[in-house]
C-alpha cells in the first residue's frame, strides 16, 4: 500500500509556488462527513498557507461522492476558479455499489480536466473500513487534503 510508506500531509513547502490571487474551489461530499469535513480543514489550511485568501476560496456542499463531477462543473461555469478541488470518501461496503460510485466519481473527474481545461484535484479517499479513512484524513498517514490542496496550487500555476 503506497500511503503506508508516506505521510500524506509532509511535502517540501519551497517547492509549492506563491498561490497569492489564486482563486480555488473545493467541492465537497456530505457522505461521511466527519472524514470529508477533515479534508477540506486540510485542504483549506494548506490553501490559505501558500497565500490563497478565505474569500478567494470558494465552497460548494454535494450530497455524496456521486456528485462531485456535476459540482465541480456548476462551481467551474459560475466561478471560474483557477483550479477545483473534489473531496469525497466512499468505504467499502458489502455490495458493488462501491465499485461504482468510485468508478464513476474517478471518471467524471478525470473529464471535466479535459473538457474544462482546468485542474480538477482527486481528493477522494476509496478506502476499505472507516479506520482507513481516518487514517488518511488527519490520522497515522496525515491528511489527503493537504496533498490535494498542493496539487491544486502546483497544477494552477503550471506554464
Amino acid at each position: 500500500m503506497a500511503t503506508a510508506l508516506q505521510n500524506l500531509s509532509q511535502y517540501r513547502e519551497d517547492l509549492v509556488p506563491d498561490a497569492t490571487g489564486l482563486r480555488i474551489g473545493i467541492v465537497v461530499a456530505s457522505w461521511n462527513h466527519e472524514i470529508t469535513h477533515a479534508l477540506y480543514q486540510g485542504a483549506h489550511d494548506t490553501l490559505t498557507k501558500h497565500g490563497v485568501v478565505p474569500q478567494d476560496i470558494i465552497t460548494y456542499e454535494v450530497p455524496g461522492s456521486f456528485e462531485l463531477p456535476y459540482g465541480a462543473s456548476k462551481m467551474i461555469q459560475k466561478h471560474a476558479p483557477d483550479a477545483v478541488i473534489v473531496i469525497g470518501s466512499v468505504i467499502q461496503g458489502e455490495t458493488k455499489h462501491f465499485d461504482f460510485v468510485c468508478s464513476a466519481t474517478a471518471q467524471g473527474i478525470m473529464d471535466l480536466n479535459t473538457q474544462a481545461q482546468l485542474p480538477v484535484i482527486f481528493c477522494v479517499l476509496t478506502d476499505n473500513n472507516w479506520q482507513q479513512a481516518k487514517d488518511r484524513s488527519g490520522g497515522k498517514h496525515g491528511n489527503k487534503g493537504v496533498e490535494a490542496a498542493v496539487a491544486a496550487i502546483k497544477m494552477a500555476t503550471l506554464s
